[in-house]
């Protein structure tokens, strides 16, 4: 369980830095509190996007991983970025990407910021 909530935490932390960097990356709300809420929720989210769609997804493009020498993931993480979006959406979030690219160079600095994050937090059950 503890292992649960520090790779939510680390998600939602990556997910508040590429808020802040990247204009077209938005979260809105009323007061501090409900925006820190619905990153969480979002974060919960994105994690499980990750954790149900992102293995059937990379098993399918394989041979595109193969021939791409694996560049071929900053597309798929810019696809489960965007695939988070239209269920915030859907859940009434108030959470957006806008475009493509956006949601490249937003997986790319959530892949990052989610990696230190992980490799500073403790982890473990």
């Amino acid at each position: 369980m503890k292992n649960f909530v520090v790779k939510t935490l680390a998600n939602a932390g990556a997910l508040g830095v590429a808020i802040w960097l990247l204009q077209d990356i938005t979260l809105t709300g009323e007061s501090t509190g409900k925006k820190a809420l619905t990153l969480i929720l979002v974060a919960l989210v994105f994690g499980l996007v990750n954790f149900l769609v992102k293995p059937v997804v990379k098993l399918l493009t394989l041979p595109l991983f193969i021939l791409t020498l694996g560049l071929i993931t900053l597309v798929v993480n810019a696809l489960m970025l965007l695939l988070t979006s239209w269920l915030a959406d859907q859940f009434d979030l108030s959470f957006h990407v806008e475009g493509f690219w956006t949601a490249v160079l937003g997986g790319l600095i959530i892949s990052i910021v989610s990696w230190a994050l992980n490799v500073v937090l403790p982890d473990g059950d």
